[in-house]
């Protein structure tokens, strides 16, 4: 089981997942609390993005994601309000779990990839953070 404090903000990090390997093909499973750290509350797909959209432009107070390239690739451009990195997802085993206070923007998307994202609580508009000035004051002053 994965341990981590939910409370700390601003953690980003690679996750392997299991495969099952057979003449037949690969199965990868993913288990809320055990291959994520969170129970899974909320599952859902971007697909038919064309491959000069832009997605993400937002941060969330409390949400936590793990989010995988199924099929295809993009990248995932990240940024905890002082550093920014990218991620390139392309392999469906490895997913990119985001933390609370972590503004992400999605980008670069090949032809026909599908981006699964596994998030810890349903949907709350109130969770956005949808202005990158209010997401860095927030950050600077360590409000949730």
């Amino acid at each position: 089981m994965i341990e981590q404090n939910k409370s700390s903000a601003g953690h980003v990090r690679l996750i392997d997942l299991p495969a099952v390997t057979d003449p037949r093909g690969d199965l990868t499973f993913i288990e809320g609390e055990r291959h994520v750290p969170f129970p899974i509350r909320r599952v859902y797909y971007l697909y038919n993005v064309p491959v000069d959209a832009e997605r993400g432009g937002h941060a969330h107070r409390d949400l936590e994601q793990v989010v995988f390239a199924l099929s295809g690739s993009f990248r995932m451009k990240i940024d905890d309000g002082k550093t920014k990195s990218e991620y390139w997802l392309r392999d469906p085993r490895k997913g990119l779990y985001i933390n609370r206070l972590i503004w992400r923007e999605m980008d670069s998307f090949s032809q026909g990839a599908v981006c699964m994202v596994l998030a810890s609580h349903p949907y709350d508009e109130n969770d956005y953070f949808r202005d990158y000035d209010d997401f860095t004051l927030a950050v600077n002053e360590g409000v949730k």
